[in-house]
Formats: C-alpha cells, structure tokens, sequence
C-alpha cells in the first residue's frame, strides 16, 4: 500500500488531480475517458467534454478494426472520425497482424489524431480468437513486432491498453508494460482485471502498482472507479499517474467534473433530474449529427438505463423507456417523469425542444 500517513494526506489529495503529459501531449487533467465498445462514439465523447470541460484530460474512441482501416471500410473510418471540441482525443485500434497494424497507424495519424492507442486488453472471445486483444498478452514475440512495426511510422505518442494478464496463473502486466516502454510507448493503461474474469470480481489496483514502480512512463490505472472517494483510494493505493474511468461515466457522466472538484477540496452539486434531462437531450441532439433515428433510440436507452441508476423511481423510468418504440416517445416519458423546469420555454433552452 502506497497510502501515506494523515499529516501528509491532504497535501497527497491536492495534487492528485493534475497535468499529464504523453509523449508531446499534455492533457489538461489526469482523468482519462475509457474506450467502450459501442458506447465511446463521437456522440458521446462530446458530451463528455462538454459537460467536464478540462476535468476529463483525454477522451478515448472506440476500438476500431485494423483489418476494416486497411482495406478502407467506409464504417471503420466513420468511427474514427472525432470533433475538434473533443481535442485531446485518442484513437484505438485491434488486431494481430503487424503490417496492418502499421497501416493502421499511419491512417490514424493522417487523420490528426492527438495519440494511437493499441488495444491488448479486450476479452470479447471474436476479438481473442483472431489473436487481437488480450490475445496478445500471451504472445509477447508477436506484440512486439507489432510495437517495432507501429513506433517508426509515428510522431504522435503510442499507447497500449493491456489487463492484469490472462488469467490469475499468468499475471503478466509488469512484464508487458516494461516492453511497451522499451519499444517507445508513451504510456500504459491498465485495467485491474484478467481476461478470465472479464468484468467479474474487483479490479486488482495492488498488481498496478507494482506496473507503476516497473516502469517510467505513464500509469494509468483503471477499473472499479465509480466516485471520487473510489479515485482518492486507488491514487494512494497505486501512485498511478491517472485513472481512466468506463463504465463509471456512462452512469454517471459528471463523474471527471466531480472527482477533480472533490480531490481539490472543493464540494460539486449533485445532478438534478433536471440536469439529466438536459443531458439526456444535447446526447440526442449530438447522436443526430452522426446515426439514424432508428441508432438513436437504442443509443438513448442505453444512457438512460445506467443514468436512472441510484434514482428515485429509476426503475420505473427505465421500464418505461425501455418499452418506448421511437425517440419521441422516449422523451414523452421522461418529460413525464422529470417535467421540465418552466415549460417550453427551458425545453428550448436546453437545445430547441426534442430532436426530431
């Protein structure tokens, strides 16, 4: 355990929250936006920048196939697509195979993404079976013809995302990040968890600090954050200099607002109903610029579902909107759960009305 004594505490808590730089890159914050398969679309990195500002130090996309970017595959190049707003953002790619992988990265800087990220840590068994994602924290060689391959072809930083290992009898994450440093990565994201147990149990932030005092580059440290008590525990816990947060954001989309505010002393307001209904329409409004109505209502059942979490009358919502067949009757029943704030009026206010 790193955690220091009380004297000192304070001291330690003030300075959690600070700058990082990756490679040339110097995020505002070191709270990070974890990439999430079919949830960290442009939509929703916006919407996290927006109602984070510099809290959230870098928004992460999706991971995208290098297979689909090397033969051009007009959805793979849609999902690498990213705003100016969302800036500093990182573009996440998987596979296997070095040469695309290569490929891959010289499209993903040509694009003007701020950093390449390398996903060794997904356990989705079509990934794993290909030889992509946690795959390749059991075949180290081929990992690290991959970085050889990927490093000379950048001048943005290179990243990779790893897990505590395959399983609890190969907990290889210091090995794996020791040669991500030595074959140029700027830095290693690591989630607490092996591929075995997927999602199941908690996160070991104990093996991330020993990934922490392994290496020089970055650490950053992810899993099981979901407050901002939870990140001042696994700071002093890790030393790690920043945690990247999934899951935790996606039901609580204030959350970097809140830990940054929390962890400098200061006491942020809870989201009113209010507040979550107007978030819950600048998402539309932003899906809208990027799907399909038909995209959109399960994109918006989707945020509702982990929003309404911990809500009085959550549940009902949730049933509610989950049974809605189209967006305007999504809003139809949260606007008759949570009215909005002086009729009309506000709606538009908050962003001209329901997106149609």
């Amino acid at each position: 355990m790193r955690e220091g004594s009380s004297a000192s505490s304070d001291a330690a808590t003030v300075e959690m929250i600070r700058p990082l730089r990756i490679g040339g890159v110097r995020l505002p914050s070191n709270l990070i936006l974890s990439p999430m398969s079919g949830i960290t679309n442009m939509a929703f990195r916006r919407l996290i920048r927006r109602v984070n500002g510099s809290a959230v130090g870098l928004v992460v996309s999706e991971f995208i196939s290098i297979e689909g970017l090397s033969r051009n595959s007009l959805r793979s190049h849609q999902m690498m697509e990213f705003h100016e707003e969302e800036r500093p953002v990182s573009i996440q790619v998987f596979g296997a195979e070095p040469e695309k992988m290569r490929i891959a990265a010289e499209i993903v800087q040509e694009k003007g993404a701020d950093i390449f990220d390398i996903n060794c840590g997904c356990p989705v068994p079509k990934v794993v079976k290909k030889g992509g994602g946690a795959q390749l924290m059991r075949q180290i060689d081929r990992l690290q013809r991959i970085l050889r391959a990927v490093r000379p072809v950048l001048s943005i930083p290179m990243t990779v995302k790893i897990r505590a290992g395959w399983d609890q009898n190969s907990r290889n994450a210091v090995e794996v990040a020791q040669l991500v440093e030595a074959e140029g990565g700027a830095m290693v994201a690591v989630h607490g968890r092996t591929r075995v147990a997927g999602y199941m149990g908690e996160a070991d932030w104990e093996l991330i600090a020993c990934v922490k005092e392994s290496v020089g580059i970055p650490v950053v440290g992810s899993g099981d954050v979901r407050s901002a008590e939870d990140a001042r525990r696994r700071f002093l816990q890790s030393g790690v200099d920043g945690i990247m947060i999934g899951r935790g954001a996606l039901q609580n989309p204030w959350i970097f607002r809140e830990i940054a505010t929390t962890l400098r002393g200061g006491a942020p307001p809870a989201p009113t109903p209010e507040a979550q209904r107007r978030l819950l329409l600048e998402y539309a409004a932003l899906l809208r610029e990027i799907l399909p109505e038909k995209a959109m209502t399960g994109k918006m059942k989707q945020i509702v579902a982990q929003i309404t979490k911990g809500m009085r009358g959550g549940a009902r919502l949730r049933a509610s909107v989950m049974a809605a067949g189209t967006l305007e009757e999504i809003f139809e029943r949260i606007d008759a759960f949570v009215p909005p704030e002086g009729g009309e009026g506000k709606r538009e206010a908050a962003g001209g009305g329901h997106p149609r």
